[in-house]
This record gives C-alpha cells, structure tokens and sequence, in this order.
C-alpha cells in the first residue's frame, strides 16, 4: 500500500507538472484576436526600429502583443539569401533558382511564436512572369493567404491570371487613389474573381471623408484585410493627416465593431504612420494601438 500511495503522489504530481507547463506554454504565446476579430499589424510598422532582420521584426511583433501579421518581404528575402546587388539580372536569377527551404523555416520560425503569416508583401507587377511565379511559390512556403501590392488597373490586369493559376489571392492596397477622379474598385476587382482588397480605411477616408464602413459593407466579400490607422478627413484643418488612435476622425470604432458583428473574415492589421514621441518607439506604440483596438472589440 505504501508503495501504492508513493506510485500514486508521483504520477499526481507529474501530470499536475505536464499540465502546468503545456498551460504557461500556452499563456506566453499572444492571441491578438478580440471579439472573433484578429488584429495584427503590418510589419513596415517597425521600420524605425533598429534590428531590421527577420529575426528582429518577429521579436518586436511579439513585443507588441500580436499573433499575425502582414509580413513585409524584404527581411525574407535577405533571410533566405538574395544577393545584396543592384544587379537586376542576378537577383532575378536568384529569385527564379531558389529552394523553397528558407522560406518554409520563416513559416516554422514565426509558428514556434505564436504569430501567423496572414499575408506577405512580396512581389512587383513589373518583374517577369517567372519571378511572379517566385512570390507565389513563397507565399505558399510561408503559409500566408495571399500577397499585397500597390492597387491599380495595370496591375490587377497583369496578376489576375497568377492569381488564378495559383487559387491565391492578389491583395490591392489603396492609398489616396480613391479620391481621384475616375477611381472605381469595382472595376478593378472585375478583373479577376482572385483579386481582392486590402483596404486602407486611414488613407481612404483621409482621401474622400466617405465612411468606410459603408464600402466594407457592400464590398465584404472581396476584402482579405483592412489597414488601421486614423487620419483627419480631406476637409479638415489639417487635412488628411495622421494622428494617434483615438485623435483622427476615422470612424475606427465602427468599423471595428462592423467586422465583429458580421463575423466577417477580414483581418485588420494596423499601420502605424503616425509620429511617434520621442520618449517611446514603434513597438511601444503598436501596442497601444492592439490596446485601443482590443478595447473596443472586448466593450
């Protein structure tokens, strides 16, 4: 019996340990997803800070609370080994030649973390067809839903097929284009049922001082993801500007709670644009824009 007892106070206390460590594990990776609505932020937002590698730009995206991100392709691609050369011709034949290898451990790398590629911002409508066919192949390595570039007509016209050979989306992100005149995103996206929107809610209601909301609303299903960010309208004093969460006009809020009723899959990834004062830095203020964000989701 004795012997029983020890057996048992033994395995109590093992599973109690097991138990124990597979719960801290859990608790020390983030979860930046408030309400069913996953925020995360684009990793350009770090651009000021001082470690650009790979590794640095994962450490400040745990840093700063979050479990996704749109991940910007420059540190990438310097971390699976493109040639540090102005050369076009080389680095269009590395691009072309590369194994998927590197690629594929940026995947496990940012997994190990507990944060999620979302999307990765790779790729140029100008490059050729094979170095195309290079950012898809590595969107897939790294297990992101698709890739983002700069929207316009030209270049939905040009990725649409791509998209479509590789049932991945191509994600147009819009800066001031809506307020031009003749700008039509429905236009645009007719271009190819794999064409879909990042939109930038800042940088369109800074542009048009139209709600966004009411855009998402009819346009939801062809929207991966959205930009977070507050900015003045076009008609303020001043005009179309950037400010701290919470000091803009962009109806944040809204929006927010828009997505979360609806339960719509759309990621919103903020953009961090604004200055940033002199006794902080770019992680410090993601994580107080991932804070306002999380405030209005958990209301």
């Amino acid at each position: 019996m004795k012997n029983y007892s020890m057996l048992k106070s033994f395995l109590l206390f093992a599973f109690g340990a097991v138990c124990l460590s597979f719960s801290g594990n859990m608790a020390g990776k983030n979860n930046s997803k408030f309400g069913g609505v996953q925020i995360g932020t684009i990793t350009y937002s770090f651009r000021s800070m001082p470690d650009q590698s790979l590794e640095g730009i994962l450490r400040y995206s745990v840093e700063a609370g979050l479990s996704s991100v749109e991940l910007m392709g420059t540190p990438v691609e310097r971390f699976a080994g493109i040639p540090q050369t102005k050369d076009a011709e080389e680095i269009r034949s590395w691009r072309t030649s590369v194994s998927m290898d590197k690629f594929k451990e940026v995947k496990k790398m940012f997994k190990k973390k507990g944060v999620k590629i979302d999307i990765l911002k790779l790729g140029d409508p100008n490059w050729s067809d094979e170095e195309i066919d290079y950012a898809f192949r590595a969107c897939k390595a790294v297990g992101a839903k698709g890739i983002t570039m700069e929207i316009s007509e030209k270049t939905a016209q040009r990725m649409a097929p791509f998209a479509k050979k590789y049932k991945l989306p191509v994600i147009l992100h819009n800066h001031g284009q809506p307020g031009q005149p003749g700008f039509d995103f429905d236009r645009i996206l007719a271009h190819g049922s794999y064409l879909k929107l990042n939109l930038d809610v800042g940088h369109y209601f800074g542009a048009t001082g139209k709600n966004p909301a009411d855009l998402i609303r009819r346009l939801h299903n062809r929207i991966a993801s959205l930009h977070i960010k507050d900015k003045t309208g076009p008609d303020a004093t001043p005009k179309d500007t950037n400010q701290p969460f919470g000091q803009g006009q962009t109806p944040l809020a809204e929006i927010l709670k828009l997505i979360q009723k609806e339960k719509w899959p759309i990621t919103c990834d903020i953009e961090l644009e604004y200055g940033i004062p002199a006794d902080s830095d770019a992680v410090k203020e993601v994580k107080k824009c991932v804070e306002y964000c999380k405030d209005i989701l958990l209301k």
